[in-house]
């Protein structure tokens, strides 16, 4: 343990900027550089967004984060008081600690005509409410340049299976261009990214449905492509990844799971790549950065113990492991979802795998991806809503094994 926690120490060390370097920090620089860690992060400890996390709240959890060498987080709408009050947060903990660091790439969110009512959603049109979030967005990143590093119009708005507010390209090229308009006219910073954050597929590395010209100009607009990869939903929905060989099945039980998080891990890989084809196919060349994955650790759905079997905290583990490292090589951000768990996602199932994609949950226990960096002190002295960070199951390995689901899935044969 002690050489694990001196690796780790000077992993954190080594990641540590000097505090006069701060203010040259742009999107260009943090983004695809290791030593600037990102997550996705949300602070709402009940299941209403109604009851939205106060500035010592998010402080507390900014310093955990901090801790975890986190530097740059997302969030997902500016129509909360919680976007304010994270910027207001950051610039707090900075005035209070010279060598806090922490950037943001600010959410916009987007959606159609209609969407989240009892009428027809209209997809090629879009909801009032865009224009103000934009604007709110504009506002926030003015307010506050030296920690608003990147705007993301819309979160998986693209995507045809968010049946209940998607829009087609043209409204998400809309609005990307409006704020490239605003950099060029010095309303917005000229160094300011803008993206938009959405799932492999609708950024051209699925369903040729989705190869329209709206989404061409859309990728020459933006000034990286954000995209999304899922590998736990596709335990469900497209299973042959998920599955051992003849060989495979010789293994014992932790190694056959290792393997199959490896799989998952490759099926990731191949989705980044299959958006980075689409993009030199039209002659385009740009940075490609993860805006989200993750692995729940809990569901009693299709992802649960009567279905893929994939969702415990060991299988969740791996998984953030073995996409840090990848994207760490290959210089490449990884906004992993997320850091805490939030249950008002699924509130009427407090069960579903939406509510546990925290690496922390709400009782402040890290799960079985931290367990080491609790022992090794790096929480030490922090606390989430007044208790120390302490580790699931006790911390007892037995128990969580006891969790850990096997999968069933047919064999594939050599």
């Amino acid at each position: 343990m002690k050489k694990v926690c001196y690796i780790l120490f000077l992993l954190m060390v080594s990641c540590t900027t000097k505090s006069n370097d701060f203010t040259i920090m742009t999107a260009e620089k943090i983004l695809g550089n290791p030593n600037y860690q990102a997550i996705c992060y949300g602070g709402y400890r009940t299941n209403t967004r109604d009851k939205e996390p106060s500035l010592v709240e998010i402080k507390e959890d900014l310093k955990i984060l901090s801790a975890m060498n986190i530097k740059i987080i997302r969030n997902y709408n500016v129509h909360f008081k919680e976007a304010e009050n994270l910027l207001e947060a950051i610039t707090e903990l900075k005035k209070q600690d010279a060598n806090f660091e922490m950037y943001v790439m600010l959410g916009a969110w987007i959606d159609c005509k209609n969407a989240w009512t009892d009428l027809p959603p209209i997809h090629d049109q879009e909801s009032e409410r865009n224009a103000v979030e934009i604007k709110e967005a504009v506002r926030l990143a003015n307010q506050f340049p030296d920690i608003v590093k990147i705007i993301a119009v819309g979160n998986e708005a693209m995507v045809k299976w968010a049946t209940s507010y998607y829009v087609t390209p043209n409204i998400i090229l809309k609005w990307v261009n409006h704020l490239q308009t605003l950099k060029k006219q010095n309303q917005l910073p000229s160094d300011l990214w803008i993206t938009s954050s959405d799932n492999f597929a609708s950024w051209g590395g699925g369903d040729a449905s989705y190869h329209v010209n709206d989404l061409n100009q859309l990728i020459k607009a933006v000034d990286y492509i954000s995209m999304h990869t899922y590998p736990m939903h596709d335990t469900h929905y497209n299973p042959v990844f998920w599955q051992l060989t003849d060989k495979e099945q010789t293994l014992s039980d932790k190694e056959k799971i290792d393997v199959l998080m490896i799989h998952s891990r490759d099926y990731a890989i191949s989705q980044y790549q299959s958006v980075v084809k689409y993009m030199k196919s039209i002659g385009v060349n740009k940075p490609v950065h993860i805006g989200e994955t993750g692995w729940a650790t809990q569901s009693n759905e299709q992802y649960g113990e009567n279905g893929s079997k994939a969702t415990d905290e060991y299988k969740s583990a791996h998984f953030y492991q073995l996409m840090r490292d990848w994207s760490n090589q290959n210089k490449i951000s990884c906004f992993y979802f997320e850091a805490f768990d939030e249950n008002w996602k699924d509130s009427a199932n407090p069960n579903g795998s939406e509510n546990h994609f925290g690496l922390i949950n709400l009782n402040g226990q890290a799960k079985y991806a931290l367990w080491e960096a609790v022992d090794c002190g790096v929480f030490k002295g922090l606390t989430r809503n007044g208790k120390p960070i302490t580790k699931t199951f006790n911390g007892n390995e037995k128990q969580l094994w006891k969790a850990v689901l096997m999968p069933n899935e047919p064999l594939v044969h050599n």
